[in-house]
């Protein structure tokens, strides 16, 4: 909410400034901080809406829409890159006035304002893809900031104009690493996809070999609600010797102590595998 109100308040400053002085780059700045007021509203909205309790409707409750959230601030990211991509090209055919030294003062107050709001962003949890989706909306906010003070520095003691299309490209080149990252990682949760940094056959063998009574496993199913809300089902085998639910228990066990999956839900097979 902090970040919210600095990034919309400053976003109507940045606004008037870039229109005032004919700067691209504050002008693409107050176009990328509309697009983070209207993500870290909704990172904002994300977050209440989550901690609602499951329901008959979504049994496993509202969590995944901080991913949803994350997603669509990704794409929102890279329509930004599009446009200001589109006003520089613009800008390189046909260069305008700028004044230099009001874009100066706006660029110096919005980085102020950028700093703040990225250091409170960034003093939450990184793994959690809805902070860091509008981390990244304001990290991109910040390195605005910055490309437009050095252009203006370099508009007042040069005069050569088509330094401030130039930064407003490289800019965008780096909000659009960011933003792929960020839609690559989101989309992966939103199609179920194990966690990257899993291997799931490793994790197998591993079960097979630390949990006795554990004779195979197969038909295993992983993915997350959230990065950090994993969700777990497999069909296991034991020997004939072994109590099933005391595998369970420990399977379930060594599943939550090695890899953090809190919710597993696992069918021992008998007399072969009734899927097949």
């Amino acid at each position: 909410m902090v970040a919210l109100v600095l990034t919309g308040v400053f976003m109507i400053v940045e606004v008037v400034g870039g229109i005032i002085s004919g700067s691209l780059a504050l002008l693409a700045d107050a176009g990328h901080m509309l697009t983070d007021t209207m993500a870290l509203a909704l990172a904002a909205m994300a977050f209440r809406v989550s901690k609602r309790p499951p329901d008959g409707n979504l049994t496993f409750g509202y969590q995944r829409f901080q991913i949803l959230a994350a997603f669509v601030n990704g794409l929102s990211l890279l329509a930004v890159v599009g446009w200001i991509l589109f006003e520089a090209i613009n800008r390189f055919i046909s260069p305008n006035e700028i004044l230099g030294e009001t874009m100066l003062v706006v660029a110096a107050a919005g980085l102020v304002v950028n700093l703040i709001s990225f250091a409170v962003l960034h003093s939450g949890d990184q793994e959690n893809l809805n902070i860091r989706g509008a981390a990244l909306h304001v990290a991109g906010d910040l390195l605005g900031s910055v490309a437009a003070i050095v252009a203006a520095l370099v508009i007042i003691y040069t005069g050569w104009t088509l330094i401030d299309p130039i930064l407003s490209v490289a800019v965008a080149a780096l909000i659009l690493k960011s933003a792929w990252s960020l839609v690559k990682r989101s989309a992966h949760i939103l199609l179920e996809g194990a966690p990257e940094w899993l291997n799931v056959q490793m994790m197998q063998d591993r079960i097979v070999a630390g949990v006795p009574g554990v004779r195979e496993i197969h038909h295993v199913h992983i993915w997350g609600l959230t990065p950090q809300e994993l969700m777990l089902t497999m069909h296991m085998s034991v020997t004939d010797d072994a109590s099933q639910s005391e595998v369970i228990r420990e399977a379930k066990r060594f599943l939550k102590d090695e890899y953090g999956i809190g919710h597993a839900t696992i069918e021992v097979d008998v007399d072969g595998c009734s899927d097949h």
